[in-house]
């Protein structure tokens, strides 16, 4: 009966048990991933020590200069760098089967990508890694330091390698490639419309040009372009609280698995999103938002510029240079609106230069009244920094302006459509986070022709370019990216594209590398040229602060 007993007891035990020992698995795994990850990215030991390398006797690298992820990327597939192509050490690569060439390798195309060879094992892997021999016995490159890994080090890393890369992608299958775009509920009514008609009958276009499956070629020059998917896009209409949007979010993304968002459109707050991005490792590429989340140290979000916090880089960049110095310098803004948190960042800024500054807050839906209390003391020795929408900036007409030097908000105020009144035209100036409008006319002109032919009505054309120009800049990378869909790797490869695009847009250039998540970084001061009329001169040269 004993006997009985304890096997009853055991048994009972045993869900218990393994319910106990699967949690452990999971927890060590997940430990051993993030301490994959530590030495990976940046280069810190399991003792938290810095890692070491070294190329030859004289050139040393440490810590996060010394990470993998400096030249082989946060994806493992590598890059060219001038003549020097680095190779992929993602797991998926490394440890692949030799073959008699490219062709035969059942493996998403990379440059780089060796097929004459036996493949790693962790033995071989960790010479490599501590004494620069490859698998082959041959020496690699001089680039490739040589690291001191101890074992368990070693294994760790090893152990990540082994993790990147691996299929099948969420939001790719059977030729169709899955796009989310995310619009949050105060975004601008007109603007939403415009950013969907655009992306629309984009991704339409692609729908009606694919043609059929092609043959897995193996040679960039003869696969580029030759790989042809279909787009779906999914639009995750939120709604509600901005706390609430990432719960949303994880439910949208369970229902529709999607290889990357693009475009999308937000208003007062976009940081909801963003970090459901960065921790959903989902590429958001380029949506429309006037606030974005400065990190550069995140990886998935890539913006057009700073919005907002790139205008009040461009008047801080005046305010603290002019002479005479104003007395003082008051903002006015909107609660809630995305002026409240340029008007901080241009108060930190300009307070380092020793000005004085005043915040002064009007209620979200405040009279008039509110705002020419906001300005009521206001002298010829003050600048005054309005961060306010074209609704506001109207009703100045009614407001004395005293101030020897204004600024408004370009793209809150509405660009060159900013209704300033004429007794407020000659001491204004506008932030303008884009080239001015005679320098970008043939950059736009192919956009609006596309818009015209496709009888697109264009509601707010900035708004509408951008987005058509995401869509251009996603399908560029996707067709030199072949069929190598990882969501790092598109990333990656945004980055290494961009700046040889030639049609950007509204902006003069572009250009992003590892740790730099807006593309454009600078702009001008402009003024409105006549006392009436939408016709825009810079007032300084293109700025980059």
């Amino acid at each position: 009966m004993l006997e009985a007993l304890v096997r009853r007891s055991l048994v009972g035990l045993l869900p218990l048990l393994l319910a106990v020992f699967c949690a452990t698995l999971a927890r060590t795994e997940t430990g051993h991933a993030a301490a994959g990850q530590a030495i990976y990215q940046d280069g810190v030991l399991l003792s938290g020590q810095p890692l070491r390398g070294l190329r030859d006797a004289d050139l040393k690298v440490e810590g996060a200069t010394a990470a993998c992820v400096n030249c082989h990327r946060r994806s493992g597939l590598g890059m060219m760098e001038g003549q020097v192509t680095i190779p992929p050490i993602s797991g998926l690569y490394l440890f692949h089967p030799r073959a008699t060439n490219v062709d035969d390798l059942d493996l998403p195309f990379v440059e780089g990508m060796r097929a004459d060879r036996d493949p790693y094992t962790d033995a071989t892997l960790a010479r490599a890694i501590r004494e620069g021999i490859g698998v082959d016995g041959q020496a690699l490159s001089y680039l490739m330091p040589r690291y001191a890994l101890g074992d368990a080090d070693m294994a760790t890393l090893i152990t990540y390698l082994k993790g990147l890369t691996r299929s099948p992608v969420p939001g790719v299958e059977n030729g169709v490639v899955h796009f989310a775009t995310i619009v949050t509920p105060d975004a601008n009514p007109a603007q939403r419309q415009g950013m969907l008609n655009v992306l629309q009958q984009y991704f339409a276009d692609k729908d009606a040009y694919a043609r059929a499956q092609s043959p897995r070629l193996h040679s960039s020059r003869r696969m580029m372009f030759k790989v042809n998917s279909r787009w779906q896009l999914h639009v995750w209409e939120l709604k509600g609280a901005p706390s609430t949007w990432e719960g949303q979010l994880q439910r949208d993304l369970a229902r529709e698995p999607v290889f990357a968002a693009i475009s999308g459109i937000g208003g007062a707050t976009w940081a909801p999103v963003h970090h459901f991005c960065e921790e959903s490792h989902l590429p958001c590429l380029f949506p429309n938002v006037q606030l974005p989340v400065v990190a550069e140290r995140d990886f998935y979000s890539l913006y057009f510029s700073k919005g907002v916090l790139l205008e009040a880089e461009l008047i801080a960049h005046r305010l603290a240079a002019v002479e005479p110095r104003p007395r003082r310098v008051i903002q006015v803004f909107r609660a809630g609106d995305v002026g409240e948190s340029a008007s901080r960042a241009l108060a930190a800024s300009l307070q380092r230069a020793g000005l004085e500054i005043i915040r002064r807050e009007t209620p979200a839906n405040g009279a008039v009244r509110a705002l020419a209390a906001a300005l009521r003391d206001v002298s010829a020795e003050d600048a005054v920094v309005l961060w306010l929408r074209p609704k506001d900036i109207a009703a100045l007409a009614v407001v004395p302006a005293r101030a020897s030097t204004a600024y408004i908000s370009g793209l809150m105020g509405g660009l060159g459509a900013a209704p300033l009144p004429s007794a407020w035209r000659t001491a204004t100036r506008l932030a303008y986070p884009f080239d001015m409008p005679g320098q970008r006319i043939a950059r736009v002109d192919y956009a609006r022709g596309w818009f015209a032919l496709r009888h697109i009505p264009v509601v707010d054309e900035q708004v509408q370019v951008d987005t058509y120009l995401a869509c251009g800049l996603v399908s560029e990378t996707l067709n030199h990216m072949v069929d190598s869909f990882f969501r790092e790797y598109l990333v990656e490869r945004v980055e290494d594209m961009l700046a040889h695009r030639i049609l950007t847009g509204y902006y003069p250039r572009l250009a992003l590398a590892p740790g730099q998540r807006f593309a454009s970084k600078g702009g001008y001061l402009a003024k409105f040229a006549e006392p009436t009329g939408s016709r825009l001169v810079e007032d300084s040269d293109w700025i980059v602060p």
